[in-house]
């Protein structure tokens, strides 16, 4: 229906939308009609399937559903005649049938119950059915196949909207059931917990499996503290915990969450959290292989009050400033806290320390992709939001495991297939979205430039590039043309092991696409050819003409909850908020006046770069707030040593961390769920975190605790609350000038660059013009660079690094959340089933992996998605931690150091 309708409701004249159905108009109208298979949000496609909602209209013989049923113009629908009330009663009471009595309800206030209650339908006159026994077997949810109903509501929401395909209905007759793949077991099936059943589950026969009630519970609305795809949430609290969490329809998840989003809050209550500052014990050393117990601290740190904590952290700091100048001190802020914390955080170090020494875990996921995008666009943030895969015929994902790292948004690439848009994935390592793809490119590791060099020379050989887009918006094609003579498919194949025929096709399809979108994640990013793998899929997307108009873009999908926002209000060494360089001395001056101090005019040492200078006895002392390097750094080894040799190191956490163990102060900080703050998605979307639970013991707020360190330097700070910060953002952050804190408390999110409150944000960018000197996008061309380390004799294995579904960074969090450590809960070396074969090794059994830098012994796991020749090591196991192997090489321009490859060997383990 492509024109508004007008008809008869109840009596009343009513015009239905283009689309709308009946029972959408009737809610609109404010009739609330039964009904258990529709309405779940408005994403949702209606079933019609529980014949609840029925109306009757004019001159029809049959009650129709409504959720289902268009209008038509003149037609006559009535909603509450004796014949629907009598068959809408009459549905419920054989549903109740289908359920265990309400006094041994699995879940008595479920909406089912609630439905029946207000219908006045508690008991039923037919026989009751008796349905499958429970599946006590997945961690994270129950499974009560006796209280289904046969909605579909479930099938809906596993195949359609987080299009898992997991769950489905089998057999026939009274037989019917649902089932989870080929009807085994929820525990022992290809279940992604995503618990998108559960919250669309109206009876309780999908819960989630730790029990909860909801007497007295109160709810907050917030976001989800885990990836970059921002989730919006709503946190259900009973006595000061989070008994539940259901996804809110916001702008980046439509109500989806991930199992972590879902099932992995209850961290914040762990019995290792730190409540009450601890300092280090007179004459304990601090050994690089110290092992102390995270529930223990106390053997090797001493409990203090705040004053006498603050006090020692701070003029430890202060100390080395004056004896060796604002250059020997460093501070690492955290993409996990808020976009305030981290503001405050940089102006500490800028204003207080006397340096631009200040960095964030940006440096070792997206250091290479920000810095190309400057180059060649001029700006570091993503040109639209990754919805806009809806609008796509053709995405590029490239270097992204979606699924695990970014689910919610990997649902909308799936969605976008499903709707007709042809996916390409590249990847050496096969994740769940090939599945969906037309072309999967698994290339030979470390080959990027020459893949994505080999796409662009079939585009510009066969002259399908976009001659007026790039004519108008971009400068040196010519050069780019030149250099990519050399990188015929066909002379690239030896490097890639892609076939010439199917990189032709590839470059075909995407060249020849109305609107195209390019997703890439750390894969692109993490090698020291990184920056050139961004400024070849840069120069993809110009060359064609694939930016600034809806169903387009440039995407790197960011890791952390807020590594955007961080890096917007300048947690970075070489830029102020806003991406202001400190090189420039005007942009030094307004920041100067701003802040009312004097500025380091020099670049500030990215992390690696200061791991290093310790070592080399430049920099003395330290504040990291949020951070793991003993863990997150390249070469952990190394990392750690330099941690162990700093005069003072103050850290500021939850948790004793790998990193905490080497502090001199520990400062108990506060978790994401007991904070007010702002965060920034990778679509750019400034979105509010609200405080829903109190803080443990001494716990402070990491705003407070920060202007605590910066007033023992003398800098006077005197915010009350993360609003002020906020505000004082607001005054030297142009992007950000049309959100106020007012406006995101009354709408939750807004996109930036958003000049004026009347306006709704800019989600797609560039459309006329770049922020470059010239206004137009650069070409930038990229040889090949060969990765550091090759494999060899001594190390004939590519060992590459990732994050698991189940958990999340360093794994401080994720692997003290019950239900999360318990789908994933011990180190695995993901292998080649034709590698275990041929060198007679077991998957369940350890294997040691070795590099130059050191070796771990973890659990064998046969993987067909990884190829021959490569082991993949997930960096979140402290007892077998990836990052002791990896190479600290570093991308010469965004400083990023090579996780995704290095030479490593493979063994038996003594386990």
């Amino acid at each position: 229906m492509s024109e508004a309708v007008n008809f008869t409701l109840d009596g009343m004249a009513v015009t239905a939308k283009p689309g709308e159905t009946i029972f959408e108009v009737a809610q609109r109208s404010g009739r609330h009609l039964p009904h258990m298979c529709s309405g779940l949000n408005k994403h949702y496609r209606a079933d019609g399937n529980c014949r609840l909602c029925v109306v009757e209209i004019e001159g029809e013989r049959v009650l129709a559903a409504s959720c289902i049923r268009k209008p038509s113009e003149g037609m006559k629908v009535s909603t509450g005649t004796d014949r629907v009330r009598k068959a809408s009663s009459t549905v419920m009471e054989l549903l109740v049938a289908d359920q265990p009595p309400l006094s041994e309800a699995h879940d008595p206030n479920s909406r089912f119950w609630d439905l029946a209650k207000s219908m006045g339908v508690e008991e039923s006159r037919f026989p009751v059915r008796q349905g499958p026994q429970p599946d006590p077997t997945h961690s994270a949810i129950a499974v009560n196949l006796d209280a289904c109903i046969h909605c579909n509501n479930c099938v809906r929401a596993c195949r359609e909207e987080q299009v898992n395909g997991v769950i489905g209905f089998a057999y026939r007759g009274a037989r019917t059931k649902v089932v989870f793949d080929l009807d085994e077991a929820l525990g022992t099936s290809t279940c992604v917990a995503c618990g998108e059943c559960v919250q669309s589950c109206p009876t309780g026969a999908l819960l989630p499996a730790d029990p909860r009630s909801r007497e007295q519970e109160r709810s907050v609305d917030s976001v989800c503290p885990y990836c970059g795809v921002g989730c919006q949430v709503t946190f259900h609290v009973e006595n000061n915990r989070i008994s539940e969490v259901s996804g809110r329809d916001g702008p980046a998840n439509h109500g989806r969450l991930c199992v972590k989003g879902r099932f992995g809050l209850d961290y914040v209550k762990h019995p290792h959290r730190l409540t009450v500052p601890l300092i280090r014990k007179e004459g304990v050393a601090k050994d690089i292989d110290a092992d102390i117990d995270p529930a223990n601290p106390l053997t090797h740190f001493r409990e203090a009050t705040w004053e006498e904590a603050l006090d020692i952290a701070a003029n430890g700091l202060k100390q080395i400033r004056d004896d060796d100048g604002g250059k020997a001190l460093a501070g690492f802020g955290s993409a996990k806290g808020s976009n305030e914390e981290a503001y405050l955080f940089q102006k500490l170090v800028r204003t207080g320390f006397g340096t631009n020494n200040v960095d964030h875990c940006t440096r070792l996921c997206h250091a290479s992709s920000v810095a190309a995008l400057m180059e060649t666009i001029g700006s570091g943030a993503v040109t639209a939001p990754f919805a806009e895969a809806a609008n796509a015929d053709v995405i590029i994902v490239i270097g992204s495991n979606t699924p695990s790292n970014h689910p919610v948004a990997g649902t909308f690439i799936k969605n976008a297939v499903e709707s007709g848009a042809d996916l390409i994935t590249m990847d050496p390592r096969r994740n769940r979205l090939a599945n969906f793809a037309t072309h999967s490119l698994q290339f030979k590791a470390g080959s990027d430039v020459a893949l994505l060099n080999s796409i662009m020379h079939v585009i510009v050989t066969e002259e399908l590039y976009d001659l007026d887009y790039i004519e108008k918006m971009t400068e040196g094609f010519d050069d780019l043309k030149t250099h990519l003579r050399d990188f015929s498919p066909a002379a690239m194949e030896p490097v890639t092991g892609i076939d010439p025929e199917v990189i032709s096709r590839v470059a075909r399809l995407y060249a020849g696409a109305e609107r195209a979108m390019i997703f890439w994640g750390m894969g692109a990013s993490q090698h020291i050819h990184g920056t050139d793998n961004c400024r070849c899929l840069i120069s993809l997307a110009l060359m064609c003409g694939q930016v600034g108009r809806k169903g387009t873009g440039l995407h790197p999908l960011r890791g952390q909850n807020n590594v955007q926002g961080a890096s917007d209000v300048g947690l970075i060494p070489m830029l102020y908020p806003d991406y202001r360089p400190v090189t420039d001395p005007t942009v030094r001056a307004d920041f100067e006046a701003y802040w009312g101090a004097e500025l380091d005019p020099e670049p500030g040492l990215t992390v690696v770069e200061i791991t290093q200078a310790i070592h080399a006895g430049t920099i003395r002392g330290m504040y990291i707030m949020g951070e793991n390097p003993a863990m997150s750094d390249p070469d952990v080894g190394h990392a750690r040593a330099a941690l162990a040799k700093l005069d003072h190191l103050v850290v500021q956490d939850l948790f004793l961390t790998e990193t905490a163990v080497y502090a001199d102060v520990i400062l108990p900080a506060s978790a994401f769920p007991e904070k007010d703050g702002t965060f920034t998605n990778t679509d750019r979307r400034v979105q509010l975190g609200r405080q829903t639970l109190d803080l443990p013991g001494d716990a402070r707020q990491d705003w407070w605790i920060i202007q605590e360190i910066a007033n023992r330097f003398f800098l006077e700070w005197k915010y009350s609350h993360p609003r002020d910060v906020y505000a004082e953002m607001h005054g030297c952050m142009k992007s950000i000038k049309g959100i106020t804190w007012d406006r995101l408390e009354r709408e939750d999110a807004v996109t930036y660059p958003c000049a004026d409150e009347s306006q709704p944000g800019q989600e797609i960018l560039f459309g006329d013009k770049f922020p470059t000197p010239s206004g137009r996008g650069k070409f930038v061309p990229a040889s090949i660079i060969a990765p550091d380390e090759t494999p060899d004799d001594d190390y004939p294995f590519v060992l590459t690094t990732g994050r698991l579904l189940e958990h999340w960074h360093t794994g401080a969090m994720t692997r003290r959340a019950r239900v999360l450590d318990s789908l994933e809960p011990e180190a695995v070396a993901h292998m080649a089933p034709a590698d275990l074969e041929q060198m007679q090794l077991a998957a369940g059994k350890y294997v040691r992996v070795g590099t130059r830098r050191g070796q771990v012994e973890l659990i064998a796991r046969a993987d067909p998605w990884v190829p021959a020749g490569m082991v993949f090591i997930p960096f979140c196991f402290s007892e077998a931690a990836a990052n002791l192997l990896t190479n600290p090489a570093l991308d010469p321009y965004g400083k990023i150091p090579e996780f995704k490859f290095c030479a490593a060997s493979i063994e038996a383990g003594d386990n």
